[in-house]
């Protein structure tokens, strides 16, 4: 293992423990998500797969937030630089503090992604995803989202092997229904997330981001450290 790869292991365990507090109670404290991505294409077809795994904390470590669960089809048409994605995720979700109790989601999702390059090296890329969300005791929902990917890399133009690179995003949320029974309501908007971060690119097929997401409500705005892991094979 190179020396450089060392020192990103040795930072982002060091990171990790650094935030870890006893636990508070509360759900504004720093909470940390710990995430998997993956993408590969069927041969040299225009088919593939996509996903992702989440392990979301309410806190750094040890108390479940959410376990996010999620993989599509995706279709890359000829002679367009857009790549489109049916898929299914399941969601469970915990209880702040000491409690087990847990509920559950299920999801179907429609997604668009355009990769864009703007001057030498900047890296844009726009998502934009339909949610259909089956969530216990709750009717039927809809979701939207639009998401703005930012990567810039820093020592070199392109994301070669060895390159560190700064990795932002924005996420907008929008809900597509406000009545979702049992005299349940939400607000049309639903969340903002800002990312900052850093990358690193272990080879082509691999990369590692470590950064903080602030994710704001119409209620309440909460910070997280990420942790993720980029998987192209």
């Amino acid at each position: 293992m190179s020396k450089t790869v060392r020192f990103l292991f040795i930072f982002i365990f060091f990171t990790i423990f650094s935030f870890q507090r006893a636990q508070a109670q509360n759900p504004n404290q720093m909470g940390a998500w710990y995430m998997y991505f993956f993408d590969t294409n069927f041969g040299e077809s225009q088919f593939g797969i996509q996903g992702d795994m989440q392990y979301r904390n309410w806190n750094i470590m040890g108390d479940l937030e959410q376990l996010l669960l999620r993989s599509g089809f995706t279709f890359s048409p000829k002679n367009a630089n857009i790549k489109l994605t049916l898929g299914y995720a399941h969601i469970t979700s915990g209880a702040l503090g000491e409690s087990n109790d847990t509920s559950f989601e299920n999801r179907i999702y429609q997604e668009a992604l355009l990769p864009q390059k703007v001057g030498g090296r900047i890296y844009l890329t726009h998502r934009f995803r339909y949610e259909q969300r089956f969530v216990e005791d709750q009717d039927f929902r809809t979701r939207y989202r639009y998401n703005l990917f930012m990567n810039i890399p820093f020592n070199k133009k392109t994301f070669k092997k060895n390159t560190f690179y700064a990795a932002l995003y924005n996420e907008l949320f929008i809900n597509g229904e406000q009545n979702i029974g049992g005299g349940q309501s939400v607000e049309f908007f639903d969340r903002n997330r800002t990312y900052l971060g850093v990358g690193y690119v272990l080879n082509p097929k691999i990369k590692f981001q470590l950064g903080w997401m602030n994710q704001k409500t119409n209620s309440q705005g909460k910070g997280q450290l990420q942790v993720s892991m980029h998987h192209n094979f």
